[in-house]
């Protein structure tokens, strides 16, 4: 895996646990954050505003969604550092 995807995944990582605190500290500040889009996209972002439980719960399935990429991302790139073992 090169350094420049290592990296997206990791900023893709970082923005998803970001945006899941945010929406769990302030659902309707986070679903109003995004409200901008095609219409179905503004539709789904109004009913998030409406619902901060919703919301809360969303963000919560960010952030675990998105440390568990983050650690399941490092243990794949210590895995393909490690020596190969030769065959006996």
């Amino acid at each position: 895996m090169s350094l420049a995807s290592r990296r997206w995944k990791h900023f893709t990582a970082m923005a998803l646990i970001g945006d899941g605190v945010m929406a769990v500290l302030r659902p309707d500040n986070d679903a109003l954050a995004w409200k901008h889009g095609p219409k179905p996209w503004k539709q789904l972002m109004g009913t998030l505003q409406e619902r901060p439980v919703l919301t809360r719960t969303v963000g919560v399935l960010q952030i675990v969604g998105g440390v568990w990429w983050a650690l399941h991302q490092e243990q794949a790139e210590e895995a393909s550092l490690k020596p190969v073992e030769p065959a006996q």
